[in-house]
């Protein structure tokens, strides 16, 4: 079990440099589809908070059954022995199924493309900004895009690559497929306007998920310092901050969203070939946390 999992996780991030798959057969989409058939914020509070921790609970527990019912499928593939070539055909099926609750190529590429746009004009890219956050970008300066799209690469390095990972190396399949829904309920969700008491469920529970793998892709960004202890902890999420905070301080920048929160603020602005830098420090981390991932499926398995 232990090979399985450590293949298909490089399997699975291999077949990321092919891309995406169609939105048709991406579960993350259905997952979104499923999240946008609930509209809760008509109802009062304490009712709110019930039926979208109801409605969370119920979307996890279907999210869990189909991958443990494809986990299962798979490893009926190893059966009635795992010889060799049975191995590597389930790991490739395990890769295949994992990849679409990870997305690196996609993230990295998005966040680059921010500053291909800027070159061009602030408005486009602040426009293609606006793919990839949901604050509004209509009158944030240069700076301000790059210090966005920055933050965006880092945070969502945790949310997109490393949590699921994680999860993966943990609970399988499953685990990895219920962070990829709780992440994707805290998107849609987790707001503080008329969502808040419906999605308060959703966010807490994406929070207690990337507790952990957020603060791995700080220390897979940055070595731990006291005062990367001292600019996370400047944000209002409890976990975006780590890997924000990790590559402000990498990256000597300083980092921030304008009235809410200053990271390392005495570093200096985001130049035009940060965000080239900002993806390779990225990149490291990747392959460093698909290794020690990989170990502790292997320590756990074995």
């Amino acid at each position: 079990m232990a090979w399985l999992l450590t293949l298909s996780i490089l399997i699975a991030l291999l077949v990321d440099r092919l891309g995406e798959p169609p939105a048709w057969m991406h579960p993350v989409v259905g997952m979104g589809r499923y999240l946008g058939l609930f509209k809760l914020t008509r109802l009062p509070p304490a009712l709110a908070f019930i039926a979208g921790a109801l409605a969370w609970i119920a979307g996890a527990a279907l999210v869990a059954f189909v991958a443990l019912w494809l986990e299962g499928w798979v490893l009926m593939a190893l059966q009635p022995w795992a010889s060799p070539l049975r191995l590597a055909g389930a790991a490739l099926l395990l890769g295949l199924l994992l990849k679409p609750l990870l997305a690196w190529r996609m993230l990295a590429d998005e966040a680059v493309a921010v500053e291909t746009a800027l070159a061009g004009s602030l408005d486009a890219g602040r426009a293609r900004l606006s793919r990839l956050v949901s604050r509004d970008t209509s009158a944030l300066t240069a700076t301000e895009v790059r210090e966005a799209a920055i933050e965006t690469l880092a945070e969502n390095l945790n949310d997109s690559v490393v949590a699921p990972l994680f999860w993966f190396a943990i609970l399988g399949l499953p685990g990895a497929a219920i962070y990829r829904f709780a992440n994707t309920a805290d998107a849609m969700w987790g707001y503080r306007d008329e969502r808040e008491w419906s999605g308060k469920w959703a966010a807490r529970a994406d929070d207690v998920l990337s507790w952990i793998p957020a603060r791995l892709t700080a220390l897979l960004i940055a070595l731990p310092s006291l005062r990367l202890l001292r600019e996370a902890r400047r944000t209002p999420s409890p976990n975006s901050g780590w890997p924000m905070a990790a590559m402000a301080l990498r990256l000597g920048l300083r980092l921030g969203k304008p009235g809410v929160y200053t990271l390392n603020a005495d570093g200096r602005q985001p130049a035009s070939d940060d965000l080239q830098a900002a993806r390779a420090v990225a990149w490291h981390a990747v392959a460093l946390g698909a290794a020690l991932i990989a170990l502790l499926a292997w320590t756990l398995r074995s």
